[in-house]
């Protein structure tokens, strides 16, 4: 299976930032590491290192990497797909799956799909700062 590269491992990294401790992330879900989501079943009361955070990550992305694959039917770059992975890490499936983005991907419309990007910037309503970095970052990697 195509997995994302060092480049988009190093903006998604960079984006969700490290916390070897738990804390809730601005939808409201408790979350440790690099972004992940902590399961019911799982325990993180000790916190936990960079390395073990960068297996979790490594795990999660599986699942936006195959989203990506389903999702998308036509031939992406390196920067098209890595773009397209961290926004559906953040977003999860569903929302690449009813997206603008995903449709005017799927119709090699690349100039206006990086341009949807921009569009996602809002987590409980509020427009965040911190997206919408992330998602010019994520715009100009998919058009790179």
């Amino acid at each position: 299976m195509r997995q994302v590269t060092a480049p988009g491992l190093a903006l998604i990294q960079q984006f969700e930032g490290f916390s070897p401790v738990i804390y809730t992330c601005p939808a409201g879900y408790l979350t440790i590491g690099y972004g992940h989501v902590i399961r019911a079943e799982e325990n993180f009361s000790d916190g936990i290192d960079r390395r073990w955070a960068e297996e979790l990550l490594k795990r999660d992305l599986r699942i936006a990497e195959a989203a990506v694959l389903r999702l998308i039917t036509v031939p992406l770059s390196d920067g098209q797909f890595d773009a397209l992975v961290s926004f559906t890490f953040n977003l999860g499936a569903g929302a690449l799956q009813r997206s603008t983005l995903r449709r005017k991907v799927n119709r090699s419309e690349h100039a206006s799909a990086a341009d949807e990007f921009h569009r996602w910037v809002y987590a409980s309503g509020r427009k965040l700062p911190g997206l919408i970095r992330r998602r010019a970052a994520e715009a100009a990697l998919y058009r790179s």
